[in-house]
């Protein structure tokens, strides 16, 4: 095979917001995983990936044709507080491929060595986080969560400093792009201090070309580009509580204008189900605990918000009042999603009575913590009348008479309660293992979540929480 076709759009029409760059060569690259099914979807030939030009793609040192990779740069808000330059310190976006249905997707790389966006950082990344971005978003694909998704991680051959001395790793990562509300909030920092808005409008000109074409036919297409952001924002993140994920970082530069998650730092997946749940080490204050994410959400959208309002109508009174309203409008929308999304995981219809029980099982969970996955696991098994694992005991017994008389539909809640979530204590074992040169937990444990619905002999340990020792868990950022 040749070199697969790459362009390079996003340099070419946005050269304010791309810095030309390369990639560090790294000395002793190795494939570590690669993802086979997204490279055919992509149109990549699995085999040429494996192979000395493959590789060079997937570390940034072989450039096809037309491409042309570039450090994006963009602002944000980081735990609240404003950035006015980010930008990719470690990433380079490679260039666009268009996947065998015709849709237009990045290709980018994350740990491929220092950019002028660095901030003092070494611009590169360490096997055990690569690993964990590549498990995870492909956890969340198989859940069928919008997400980013990884083709490969590539040891680099290279010590990294972090703790300890770690070995280095490229992640190839695939997104409907890396548009982000930090992208528009420095663009529009620019537009305020020159009083231009050319090339905040291109900004969301493009934003509507690529992700919500349907805005261009309203009355504003950016007032309509704005709704539908919200309305994917709303989406996903009732996605996220669903299943209990917990993104960890969800600053303005990680909320995607396509409303796929992004970064996997120090993301997991809750188990005893507490709406104040955090992993990550430097969250002191909670801000992005589970039960916080919807809030926090909207807040980003706020700052999106503001971006916005020029374009909105010249009027500022007006523009901040259609921004308002759609706020607004959000958390309503997002809790016709969650709500949605609970009533298939209880397998109930719509009622008062179906709304008081969710509510009632809610505050049993957080009561006992219990573990969150494996409550819908039992549930399922009880409603054929095996009442056993978390549901044991008398602690569930009346709220299960009542669950009951009402006819949950049972085959339906396999469908969306998934058996296997990627369960830190595994993420972890799989990621030392990994450490130590050892890739088959990683392959075991990625073929478990790739089917999360499908319950298979021999899995158990899979399924099943972390031992107590495992309490306290931590996550860190990778960088």
């Amino acid at each position: 095979m040749s070199q697969p076709l790459l362009t390079a759009d996003f340099a070419r029409e946005f050269p304010e917001l791309a810095v030309r760059w390369q990639a560090e060569t790294p000395p002793a690259p190795r494939l570590l995983v690669l993802n086979e099914p997204l490279a055919n979807e992509l149109g990549l030939d699995a085999q040429w990936l494996r192979g000395p030009e493959g590789i060079g793609l997937l570390t940034g040192t072989t450039i096809p044709d037309g491409a042309s990779p570039v450090a994006q740069a963009y602002a944000g808000h980081q735990f609240g507080n404003y950035v006015p330059v980010l930008g990719d310190g470690r990433a380079l976006l490679l260039g666009e491929v268009t996947d065998t249905q015709g849709r237009h997707r990045d290709l980018s790389l994350k740990g491929s060595g220092r950019t002028s966006f660095a901030r003092g950082g070494d611009g590169l990344a360490v096997v055990g986080p690569m690993l964990r971005e590549y498990l995870i978003s492909e956890a969340m694909h198989a859940l069928g969560i919008p997400t980013t998704r990884s083709l490969s991680v590539v040891a680099t051959g290279r010590e990294v400093q972090r703790e300890a001395v770690l070995p280095g790793a490229v992640l190839a990562r695939v997104a409907a792009s890396h548009l982000r509300v930090g992208s528009f909030q420095l663009v529009a920092q620019q537009a305020r201090a020159t009083g231009d808005l050319g090339l905040l409008r291109r900004l969301a000109d493009h934003a509507i070309a690529r992700h919500h074409p349907d805005a261009a036919q309203a009355e504003n297409p950016y007032i309509a580009l704005f709704a539908a952001v919200a309305e994917a924002q709303a989406s996903l993140v009732a996605q996220w509580m669903l299943v209990g994920f917990v993104h960890g970082v969800m600053n303005t530069d990680n909320t995607t204008i396509s409303g796929e998650t992004i970064d996997y730092g120090p993301c997991a997946f809750m188990e005893a189900y507490d709406p104040a749940t955090v992993f990550s080490s430097i969250d002191h204050a909670g801000r992005y605990a589970y039960g916080n994410q919807p809030l926090v959400m909207q807040w980003n959208l706020a700052r999106f918000a503001e971006t916005l309002l020029p374009l909105f109508d010249d009027d500022e009174d007006k523009a901040l009042s259609v921004a308002v309203e759609i706020l607004e409008g959000f958390m309503p929308r997002y809790h016709g999603f969650w709500s949605a999304g609970m009533l298939a995981k209880f397998g109930l219809s719509k009622s008062m009575e179906a709304a008081g029980l969710i509510d009632q099982a809610s505050a049993l969970l957080s009561e006992n913590a219990v573990d969150f996955t494996s409550f819908f696991c039992a549930l399922s098994a009880a409603g054929r009348g095996d009442v056993g694992g978390v549901l044991a005991g008398n602690i569930f017994d009346d709220w299960l008479t009542r669950w009951r008389a009402l006819g949950p539909d049972v085959d339906a809640m396999d469908r969306v309660n998934p058996l296997y979530i990627p369960r830190n204590h595994l993420v972890e074992q799989a990621l030392t293992a990994a450490m130590r040169g050892d890739l088959v937990p990683v392959g075991k444990l990625l073929d478990v979540v790739s089917e999360p619905f499908r319950k298979r002999d021999g899995l158990q340990e899979y399924a099943a929480p972390a031992p107590p020792e495992f309490r306290g868990y931590r996550t860190f950022c990778g960088t």
